[in-house]
């Protein structure tokens, strides 16, 4: 590998400073640090870089609100940030804070090369400018008129609506500095055209090309109504506009325009990953790479643009009253657990719901059964069987070769999704590989052979803990503390600039010296309890009559009737879509000495197949056959719906073997 290759740049956006951290920051810093982390997997050099945005009017206001300098003010939030990313265990490189002095005198350099080489020019804006968002606004197609007026000079209340933000902007007119941005047009629209990965997802792209194909005009770059700013090169009067400010801190936080530093910036610039939020696309998708081609710099490899995160059909702000507290979830929940969860059930290419029911039901299912029981049946039967120190010896049998496979398999496509920003998509191939050694350990049945094969015994054992190492490797990103204390039960100190490539050049040779530790996690069962309380005492508000009337409808069956209905538990072997449905699910179904059934099941909506692979869950067995989509469907599966509408597996809290009866 060449030096850049060796290398791994990436950022998140810098936060501004007039409030603590919520969710929607925290989300773009887990994105960073997992990409951050999975990269010195790959044995790269990693510089990691988040911080704050300082300047700019909407800081000096509410400092002024506050009866504060606006500097003391920045300066008591700053904290506020940096131990929520110490709490969530972000391991950045750098916190850079826009008050930096070599910042300041970075941005004022680049400014000054910037009108040496004739991109700036002094004028006055006239129009119209978002305080929020710190831009300014032209009436086109995207910034919608408020409701019912016509914007107009002679109407200084009818504005456009900011397009990014959507709040009403004010008119203002003021000197100020412009960039050339119009001349950089063509040749924004040629570097998309010749790097059409550059802004993932697609559909962030295509907003960004429609934006720039309508026509670029020259960038305000200065404000004269502001003192709050870096001091403007050689013009007192003037302070640098907050976007040309804060979007250079990706360059100066490595060393641009500082003395002694060029060895540095070479080596770490351009950036191959910057992580962003969707509102504010346009900023790094056109602004700044037009500031990097007038400074002749390399353009970013990638922008990473994720969507909303959303709470009850709503973007997360303070505004609406939905934001929820980072902090107090990580108390709650656990930190590694509230990691695994944004990660996992946020998809970062579309908006999504925040949901305190999935929360739990992650936890519960994913974390706590799927994975941390997994370990813990392990570590006991190792202990109960005198096995506790497990090596690899002799050829693997087939279902252990299988599973070892299926392991490299996953690291393969976990290495694909990781490259592509696509994490949801990467802990999606981990969980179906979890479920597959799930299956395994229960499908080899090592209680039954402890005694009567213990050469047996032992490969079942030593298999489970190779697949729980890779396992526990790649999940390092996610989940590290955590992660750490599965492979030290397994007697694996983490290495991890080498592990990851060490068990895929030479898989399961690995001795481990097992050990018992604390649960890995907890289910979060109280908060089961305080649902059922509600729903408790929701039933107890009916009134006598009203609740007499609603057990007069539910129709009464007796023993006999109930003892007709065989109810038993099956492992989901294969589950996949049904051509030209949108509800059913086709299962694989494994009930042991009952042998193997096809159920369809319309549950579409609610599980991806991959979700249920190695899942055990309760069925119907004696139900008559019918025809669904062509075929026979041989069962049916039960469910119960959620305060949220989604429908949860009924499943033994553990595993049991397949083919059980329910009593």
């Amino acid at each position: 590998m060449n030096n850049q290759e060796k290398k791994f740049y990436i950022t998140t956006p810098i936060y501004y400073v007039t409030a603590k951290p919520h969710l929607g920051s925290l989300y773009s810093t887990l994105i960073a640090d997992a990409l951050a982390r999975w990269n010195k997997l790959l044995g790269k050099k990693v510089f990691f870089l988040t911080g704050t945005d300082e300047h700019g009017q909407k800081i000096a206001q509410a400092a002024e609100k506050a009866g504060m300098a606006p500097k003391a003010f920045v300066d008591s939030f700053v904290p506020a940030y940096q131990d929520a990313w110490k709490q969530y265990e972000i391991e950045y490189s750098k916190f850079i804070r826009t008050t930096d002095p070599e910042h300041i005198l970075a941005v004022q350099k680049w400014l000054e090369q910037l009108q040496t080489k004739g991109d700036i020019y002094k004028s006055v804006y006239t129009g119209w400018y978002c305080t929020s968002d710190e831009t300014f606004v032209t009436e086109s197609a995207d910034a919608k008129v408020m409701a019912g007026q016509e914007s107009s000079t002679n109407n200084l209340n009818a504005g456009p609506v900011c397009p990014s933000c959507g709040r009403p902007t004010q008119y203002l007119s003021e000197e100020t500095y412009f960039f050339k941005l119009s001349a950089y047009q063509e040749k924004l629209l040629l570097f998309y055209q010749q790097n059409p990965d550059f802004i993932q997802p697609r559909e962030r792209f295509a907003e960004v090309l429609n934006f720039v194909q309508a026509g670029l005009k020259d960038l305000s770059i200065s404000r004269t109504t502001v003192s709050w700013g870096i001091p403007f090169p050689n013009d007192s009067k003037h302070v640098a506009y907050v976007w040309a400010d804060a979007l250079a801190n990706y360059i100066t936080a490595v060393g641009f325009n500082t003395p002694g530093s060029e060895k540095e910036f070479k080596f770490w610039w351009p950036a191959d990953m910057q992580v962003l939020g969707k509102d504010i696309v346009r900023f790094h998708a056109v602004f700044w790479p037009a500031f990097l081609m007038a400074s002749d710099l390399p353009m970013p490899k990638r922008l990473i643009v994720h969507g909303w995160i959303k709470m009850n059909q709503q973007k997360m702000s303070k505004s609406f009253g939905n934001v929820v507290d980072p902090i107090e979830l990580g108390k709650k929940y656990g930190v590694e657990p509230v990691r695994y969860y944004l990660l996992r059930q946020l998809a970062i290419t579309h908006d999504s719901e925040f949901d305190i029911a999935d929360l739990e039901q992650r936890v519960s299912s994913d974390l706590a059964n799927d994975l941390g029981n997994l370990l813990n049946r392990l570590v006991m039967l190792a202990e109960k069987y005198d096995a506790m120190i497990l090596e690899a010896s002799g050829p693997w049998s087939g279902p252990a070769v299988d599973l070892r496979d299926a392991g490299l398999t996953m690291i393969a496509q976990v290495k694909e999704y990781m490259n592509d920003a696509l994490i949801h998509m990467a802990l999606a191939s981990v969980w179906t590989y979890i479920n597959k050694v799930n299956a395994y350990f229960h499908a080899q049945e090592p209680w039954k052979v402890a005694k009567s094969n213990p050469i047996a015994f032992k490969e079942i054992l030593t298999a489970t803990a190779h697949a729980l190492q890779l396992v526990g490797i790649v999940l390092w990103p996610i989940m590290p503390s955590k992660m750490e204390q599965l492979l030290s039960s397994l007697g694996v100190k983490l290495d991890v600039a080498h592990d990851l490539e060490k068990v895929e050049l030479a898989p399961w040779k690995q001795k481990f010296v097992l050990m018992k530790i604390p649960v890995l996690f907890e289910r979060p069962l109280d908060k089961e309890s305080e649902k059922i309380m509600k729903q408790v005492q929701k039933e107890a508000t009916l009134g006598h009559a009203e609740a007499l009337a609603k057990a007069e409808t539910t129709p009464l069956i007796t023993i006999d009737d109930f003892l007709k209905v065989e109810l038993c538990i099956g492992m989901i072997e294969h589950a996949e879509f049904v051509e030209k449905s949108d509800k059913l699910l086709k299962l694989q179904v494994d009930f042991g000495p009952k042998g193997k059934r096809q159920i369809f099941s319309g549950i579409r909506k609610h599980y991806a197949p991959e979700e249920l692979i190695g899942k055990q869950g309760t069925f119907v067995f004696n139900l008559q056959p019918r025809k669904m989509m062509g075929s026979e469907s041989h069962g049916m599966m039960l469910f119960a719906e959620d305060a949220t509408g989604k429908l949860q597996i009924v499943a033994p809290r553990e595993l049991v073997p397949n083919g059980t009866q329910l009593r």
